[in-house]
């Protein structure tokens, strides 16, 4: 693994307005770091608190959280997004999906705009991380 530098990490209330903060949270971490061309990071940081909010711990119990850090190596963008866990295993990641579809695309869209991608469980939750470069 590469050694990125952290920018910045936040908890965000385990809530669907969580996700549009996040989003203007990592915007902005990397406008202050001098990157540009950042929609891809934005939409996948995005689809991953909106993943994280939807279907773990994090977003069913009153005051769960969700953790964003956002890591730069001067390349490429990592972010992870640390929820509270949920029972059985990360979704299967479709081979296409619909493009009328209003869900069901998160993972999807993280696998095709991202350099790598991945995920762990660990004793207080499961961490899905990105990197991207910008």
């Amino acid at each position: 693994m590469k050694v990125h530098d952290l920018l910045g990490a936040v908890d965000l209330l385990g809530r669907a307005g969580s996700v549009s903060l996040a989003r203007v949270y990592v915007r902005g971490l990397l406008m202050a770091a001098g990157r540009t061309g950042t929609d891809d990071v934005e939409l996948l940081v995005g689809e991953l608190v909106a993943n994280a909010v939807a279907h773990s711990a994090s977003g069913r119990r009153p005051g769960g959280v969700v953790n964003l850090k956002v890591y730069d190596d001067g390349k490429s963008v990592r972010v992870e997004v640390v929820d509270e866990g949920a029972p059985g295993g990360i979704p299967v990641v479709p081979v296409q999906v619909d493009p009328l579809s209003e869900g069901g695309r998160g993972l999807w869209l993280v696998r095709e705009l991202s350099s790598a991608w991945g995920w762990a469980d660990h004793g207080g939750g499961r961490t899905v991380w990105f990197e991207v470069t910008p």
